[in-house]
């Protein structure tokens, strides 16, 4: 048999790789650092104002701070000035260094009637029971509501006269059918307990039903579907709304302790009420300015507690709270 002849036909050798010139060093690829390159210029390059974009955490801050700052200018340019000059006077708003050295009279421990730490804890305690007991209700009967649309049908006149009442008729109501702290207990409960049923049906309803059939399939119950599967997935909204809806609550206990007429009832309401008879627009102010700050102080403890009970959803809600990362920065002093 006769060989082929290299010269005349010479052996076959396999294509270049696409990424392989003829030389045999290969190309360099656009691969993922390039890529992410890109997405870095690109974020580098989004506006500050752009539509739905994140902002860097130190705009943010700056862009409190400044939103703070005009405010107390603002404060400060209408209140001050003497007595007649001023656009604002004393008896409607006092200035901020008036404020500022009213604010350790409201510390006296020989005046308990007038302490702000005193009666800021009184009305933390009337919203913490009167929430908790609204709660203790409105959470079964709103998990009952989203199972089984009869429950759902057969609370909805209620539902619909809770959410819809003014609070403010809320006190008539409670002062007729009760007395002393009752009063506020129950004005809480009556003011919340339609909300949170609700929300409770609502986040029950919202689950996919594609769960459901899961473990209809894996051979589950009815009652261990509601308990192992509908109420651990609304679980997280069900908090969420709790959290938002207690600094409501906090806000309307200031009603019903301004409208009690008697002299021992206390909070931040009745203390509020008294020196806005009496004249003392330092204390009004300080109490003005106190509210919003427990009432954001409550709401980051709720909102870290939500985001270490429900990580799988709230995890990086975290990194927006303020005593999650006073917390890591703590850690990090003891635990590197």
């Amino acid at each position: 048999m006769n060989e082929p002849d290299p010269a005349t036909n010479p052996p076959a050798t396999n294509p270049p790789a696409a990424n392989t010139p003829a030389t045999g060093e290969p190309t360099p690829s656009v691969s993922e650092p390039g890529a992410a390159k890109a997405a870095a210029s690109v974020a580098h390059r989004t506006p500050i104002l752009g539509l739905r974009t994140d902002i860097p955490r130190w705009l943010n801050l700056v862009a409190a701070l400044l939103c703070m700052v005009l405010g107390y200018l603002a404060w400060s340019y209408m209140t001050s000035g003497p007595g007649e000059e001023r656009i604002l006077g004393h008896t409607q708003l006092p200035s901020p260094q008036e404020t500022i050295n009213y604010f350790p009279k409201m510390w006296d421990s020989n005046a308990p009637e007038s302490h702000l730490f005193y009666n800021t804890v009184k009305s933390l305690k009337r919203v913490s029971i009167g929430f908790m007991l609204a709660l203790l209700v409105g959470v079964p009967l709103g998990v009952a509501a989203g199972c089984f649309s009869l429950v759902r049908a057969f609370l909805s006149p209620l539902i619909l006269f809770g959410r819809n009442i003014p609070v403010a008729a809320l006190t008539a109501l409670v002062f007729a059918l009760f007395s002393g702290e009752m009063e506020k207990y129950m004005f809480i409960f009556i003011a919340c307990v339609a909300f949170i049923l609700s929300d409770t049906a609502d986040a029950i309803r919202d689950v996919a039903q594609r769960y459901v059939e899961t473990a209809l399939t894996l051979g589950a119950s009815r009652l261990q579907i509601v308990l192992k599967v509908l109420v651990p997935l609304a679980l997280p909204t069900i908090f969420n709304s709790a959290r938002i809806l207690f600094g409501l609550a906090f806000g309307y206990i200031m009603l019903v302790e301004i409208v009690d007429d008697a002299m021992d009832v206390g909070g931040l309401g009745k203390l509020l009420n008294t020196n806005r008879r009496m004249g003392n627009t330092e204390v009004m102010a300080i109490i003005l300015i106190a509210i919003p700050f427990v009432a954001w102080m409550i709401d980051q403890c709720l909102s870290l507690l939500q985001c270490l009970s429900f990580r799988w959803k709230y995890g990086r809600d975290a990194e927006r709270n303020v005593l999650y990362q006073m917390s890591r920065g703590v850690m990090r002093l003891f635990w590197r």
